[in-house]
């Protein structure tokens, strides 16, 4: 029996218009051996209709797509039925960017804003709690000759062998992880462990977890399974979420959704989507990437497939402006990076990143940049490409001018003086010189930087966070030169960073009484473990594109071929413990998908270095004529972006 499909809404009652709720099952089919993509298929995704086309609220009957202003009220939740009828009156939407690298498509879609038949929305009072784990602190010191295990030499042929059934394996693992919404493909479980019996949210579709496997999907010529995700997660994008009777911003993204099948009477029943903004997380922390990473995306699939006709919909129009406007919402912070909680990224757990953590920073910067290519430049969107082009030039002058760290940038604040009050003070953020860390001084090399995990008033995170610095080469964030030295400095310290395992989420771990008070004696988070200085293979894809991008495809190449021999023989771990990467995470989960994608995406994008070149940004000069520092305007001392376009161009 075909179910019907809505999407349940979490609620702050548990009815509505005085109607009380059915309970719910937790139960949906993921299993998908028969599932098989189709490229000749003639699927279009108007032969199942959105639920919702983005933003929107019911005037006279009819739903009216809103703007990207502030005023922006809540949506309204509405009931309708599917239906294929097309509304006559299409829309066309000027594709006019600032870029230069976008490819225009030659048709533009019709928007069916007006559709009379859409279906109805399921609102639902609640979501059910879940309970973390209890776990036991195990002692993760070991003595392990390194040099010896990687340089452990094997038969070319047995090589060749072994990827060959690496490959095989986790393109099945991921099509077995498929999650379908009324016959559909929507996305991919976090992880499909067939023996894990407490699950809590892995067996959820994560926006940030996605973004692997729809790159492997669209680097093997699918996109359907992408196309449905994108416009689905848009559909949930600005309905109300509460926590503590508490509404966050409108445009926020769930964290994750999952497919509930609810019944109904006589024997039938329906598909629901309930998503997650954060109020049945560990930690209740709303995420602040996942709106982010779904631009990212939504760039890449009209880069990768031609379909440019997606990003030109009237609704994801509105969902970029909705991502944005919250992004670049003025508040109490003096700074161009983007103030964040603990917890709001891909480190889900306190670890002291609050504040401005560089990842976000990174991701941030390449939503502005994607946002300036795919946004219609008419009227209704002048004013925000403006903001976005001036956020553009002050957020990487400010990242490359105070997060960047070599020899000798660190010999420069080791000679810091304090307290200085003036518009010209060096030390613009007052960070004593006692901050820099003894492991610091001697681990730096003397060829290569990074840029720090963190900036705020007096503190400095000299920790090396590898999502972010990878992040911002792919981005272009980075200056050129800063871009390369990030991967010599990779390189020099290879050991620390990528050990047996690739790659680090951060370096070094938090140990002893320092771990206990910034984790909050967090027993997942130990030394060397989970985010904690854990080993993430995920992050392969990520490092194999920065690399692409500086030319340095020998180094992806070592750190893909020293993951494909272990991560089949470990059954796909999510990440591995201990200073460098040995052992399989005391409570990672197995077969999981962002793993097995960014596995499979980082071979795909070896085998085709040339497609990378749609992934990643080149250095946009024009920024760097832009100076929107407010010293100029009143007369004061100018900033110096004449001194750091000098050193960009040398």
């Amino acid at each position: 029996m075909t179910p019907c499909c809505r999407i349940l809404i979490p609620y702050r009652s548990n009815s509505f218009l005085g109607i009380p709720f059915k309970k719910t099952h937790n139960s949906f089919h993921t299993n998908l051996t028969n599932f098989r993509f189709n490229l000749k298929q003639k699927y279009d995704f108007y032969n199942y209709p959105p639920c919702i086309l983005g933003s929107g609220r019911i005037i006279n009957g009819t739903r009216t797509i809103l703007g990207s202003n502030s005023s922006l009220g809540q949506s309204r939740v509405f009931s309708s039925h599917c239906n294929n009828g097309i509304n006559p009156r299409g829309y066309h939407v000027i594709a006019s960017v600032a870029s230069n690298f976008r490819n225009y498509s030659t048709s533009v879609e019709k928007t069916r804003v007006n559709d009379k038949n859409f279906e109805r929305i399921y609102v639902h009072g609640g979501l059910n709690n879940v309970k973390p784990f209890v776990v036991d602190k195990v002692d993760l010191d070991e003595q392990y000759d390194l040099q010896q295990h990687v340089n452990n030499d094997e038969k070319v042929e047995g090589v060749k062998e072994e990827e060959s059934q690496a490959v095989k394996e986790a393109w099945k693992l991921l099509e077995n992880a498929v999650v379908t919404y009324c016959g559909s493909p929507i996305g991919t479980l976090a992880a499909n462990d067939p023996n894990d019996k407490l699950p809590l949210n892995y067996d959820q579709v994560f926006i940030r977890d996605f973004i692997p496997s729809a790159l492997a999907f669209l680097l093997k010529g699918e996109k359907e399974i992408v196309r449905n995700f994108l416009l689905h997660t848009l559909q949930l994008q600005s309905w109300e979420k509460t926590v503590d009777c508490y509404s966050p911003g409108q445009g926020l993204m769930p964290a994750s959704f999952k497919v509930r099948t609810v019944p109904l009477d006589d024997n039938k029943y329906e598909e629901v989507l309930d998503p997650d903004f954060g109020e049945s997380a560990i930690g209740r922390v709303a995420p602040v990437d996942s709106g982010l990473w779904w631009i990212i995306l939504l760039r890449a699939y009209g880069k990768i497939t031609g379909d440019y006709g997606l990003q030109e919909r009237v609704d994801v129009q509105t969902g970029i402006k909705l991502i944005i406007n919250l992004c670049l919402s003025d508040g109490f912070d003096m700074f161009p990076s983007l103030l964040v909680t603990d917890g709001s990224c891909m480190i889900d757990r306190r670890m002291g990143i609050h504040g401005h953590p560089l990842e976000i920073q990174a991701l941030f910067y390449s939503a502005l940049r994607c946002s300036r290519e795919m946004l219609s430049l008419d009227e209704g969107s002048k004013n925000l490409v403006n903001a976005i082009n001036n956020r553009l030039s002050a957020l990487s002058f400010h990242i490359r001018e105070y997060y960047w760290v070599d020899m000798k940038k660190i010999n420069e604040i080791y000679r810091y003086k304090t307290e200085e009050y003036s518009t010209e003070a060096t030390n613009k953020f007052n960070i004593y010189p006692e901050q820099i860390p003894h492991w610091l001084m001697d681990w730096i090399p003397e060829e290569g930087g990074y840029l720090i995990g963190n900036l705020q008033p007096a503190h400095m995170d000299f920790r090396f966070f590898t999502l972010g610095n990878l992040w911002s080469i792919v981005s272009s964030l980075g200056t050129p030169k800063q871009n390369e030295a990030i991967l010599n400095m990779v390189e020099a310290k290879w050991d620390d960073l990528v050990g047996l395992m690739p790659l680090k989420i951060c370096y070094p771990a938090l140990e002893s009484e320092e771990w206990r008070i910034i984790t909050g004696s967090d027993p997942k988070n130990t030394p060397w473990s989970y985010h904690n200085g854990g080993s993430w293979p995920t992050l392969l894809w990520q490092f194999t594109l920065a690399c692409i991008k500086m030319n340095r495809i020998d180094l992806a190449r070592k750190a893909v071929d020293l993951a494909e021999k272990r991560l089949r023989v470990d059954q796909w771990p999510e990440y591995y413990d201990t200073r460098y990467g040995k052992f399989t995470g005391k409570q990672a989960r197995l077969y999981q998908t962002w793993t097995i994608a960014g596995f499979l995406t980082s071979k795909m994008l070896l085998e085709n270095p040339e497609i990378a070149s749609l992934l990643f940004w080149e250095e946009d000069y024009d920024l760097l004529e832009i100076c929107v520092c407010a010293l100029k305007k009143s007369g004061r001392k100018k900033c110096s972006r004449g001194a750091a376009k000098s050193q960009i161009l040398v």
